[in-house]
């Protein structure tokens, strides 16, 4: 239980410093100027139907559709930052919305997703987190990827204020995520807390098809038994069949 209420107040204290940075970041912007009605539903249509659906979940998944994020649609509510992902503080990959706030797409859609364990267990904490597809204008894509990419490689490692004035020790890696895309990566940040001496990890993939992104995030946890790849092959396969028409 311990594990499952640090993990949140990391959570929670990476939200917050989406929320300093944002009033420190200068100017906003507003999201992109959204196309004509009918062709904006058509994609946001289009767009949805490449999300995962239960029956397409591995074993033991759940939908999360009640949740405020599950199943959201059109370009993101929030202002945007005039910081691109080159620049932002490091702290912010660890942020869930730096995409959307600092590379705000076209079109944006998400789903949560939930494995709960078949028995209550001190060392697992289930899975947790959610898919998003984000529709960039062409070529844009290709650049919020090499810009992810660029942003992890500046910030191996870099330490994070949490509320109360713990200070974590984050480290920052990529990986191949080692499925059939155009370009793809996994980035993995493990937190490190004094007097704990089991990191919190987290884990996001990015999948560029053309100009869709598609993301998988697992929420930060202690001994994770399972990564994003619990659920990325099935997402890609998802996506890559609603496109294939």
């Amino acid at each position: 239980m311990r594990a499952r209420h640090v993990a949140g107040a990391v959570a929670v204290a990476a939200m917050a410093v989406l929320g300093t940075s944002a009033c420190s970041a200068g100017a906003q912007a507003g999201p992109p100027s959204p196309t004509a009605p009918s062709a904006s539903a058509s994609a946001r249509d289009r767009l949805r139907g490449g999300l995962l659906t239960q029956a397409q979940l591995p074993q033991g998944f759940h939908l999360l559709t009640a949740e405020v994020n599950s199943t959201t649609t059109a370009a993101p509510h929030g202002p945007a930052s005039t910081v691109p992902i080159a620049s932002m503080p490091c702290s912010e990959l660890g942020v869930e919305s730096f995409m959307t706030h600092h590379a705000p797409p076209l079109e944006d859609v998400a789903v949560g997703l939930e494995q709960v364990p078949e028995q209550e267990q001190a060392d697992d904490e289930g899975w947790f987190g959610q898919e998003a597809l984000d529709r960039y204008a062409p070529g844009r894509a290709a650049e919020v990827m090499a810009a992810v990419r660029g942003a992890a490689q500046r910030c191996p490692s870099y330490a994070n204020a949490l509320a109360g004035g713990t200070t974590t020790q984050e480290t920052v890696s990529v990986t191949a995520a080692d499925v059939p895309a155009d370009d793809s990566l996994v980035l993995r940040i493990t937190s490190a807390l004094p007097g704990d001496p089991e990191p919190y990890v987290s884990e996001r993939a990015f999948v560029r098809e053309g100009d869709v992104i598609l993301m998988v995030q697992k929420t930060v946890a202690q001994k994770p038994r399972a990564g994003v790849e619990a659920v990325l092959p099935a997402a890609v396969a998802a996506y890559r069949a609603a496109t294939a028409h």
